[in-house]
């Protein structure tokens, strides 16, 4: 009987599945890649206010300390948004008359908040507490960043679960003095791991990475 197929066919096939392997593996990554690029997760995109609001501003420029709008930080799980009560703190005096603020204005004469957008949007099924963080010495800009040189907000990590996980895992490597949590110039000093891997013993923080822990 006549051979049907040419002996290299053997060579072609063995190819063409190598091929759609390679194929396939790489187009996992490529989603997978995909899914952590800021095209998904909108990181470094200037979210837009009500009122454009500049932490460059308000926190490099006047030295706002982070608490001073965000006054549950250390305390609840939610930092908290300010009232606009405290936005008149300074702009009763400050930029009293200027027609940029009038929405500010008339939000605390008709006692009608302002609907800022929300930029650090978790989704409901996790939940994260500012106030544990904080008091394990987790910087503010570890996870915001450096909101003093942003005009306009927006995010610069992709609050997927692989980052969290990250910290959770190796927290050594993130941690900060209690004292300098607030510190938005805070930079890593060059032992780190050892400054981090002694707070996690003075802090006696754990490295909980089960599913309960965030997902409630």
């Amino acid at each position: 009987m006549a051979q049907t197929f040419h002996p290299s066919a053997n060579g072609i096939a063995r190819i063409m599945l190598f091929g759609v392997i390679a194929l396939v593996a790489a187009s996992g990554y490529l989603v997978y890649q995909t899914s952590k690029s800021p095209y998904v997760t909108r990181a470094f995109e200037a979210r837009q206010q009500p009122i454009q609001f500049s932490h460059e501003r308000h926190v490099a420029g006047n030295g706002l300390d982070c608490r001073y709008c965000h006054t549950s930080a250390e305390s609840a799980a939610v930092a908290g948004i300010p009232p606009t009560k405290t936005c008149m703190n300074c702009h009763s005096q400050i930029h009293s008359s200027s027609a940029y603020l009038e929405p500010v204005r008339s939000s605390y004469a008709n006692d009608v908040s302002i609907e800022w957008v929300k930029v650090h949007d978790l989704p409901d099924f996790v939940y994260f507490d500012h106030s544990i963080h904080v008091n394990k010495g987790v910087g503010c800009t570890t996870c915001h960043g450096r909101v003093d040189q942003m005009p306009l907000m927006w995010t610069v990590k992709s609050l997927q679960m692989e980052w969290c996980l990250d910290c959770h895992r190796a927290p050594e490597k993130y941690l900060r003095p209690r004292a300098a949590v607030f510190k938005v110039d805070y930079e890593p000093p060059a032992d780190q791991l050892a400054l981090g891997g002694q707070l996690v013993k003075d802090y006696q923080v754990k490295r909980l990475t089960s599913c309960s822990t965030c997902h409630r």
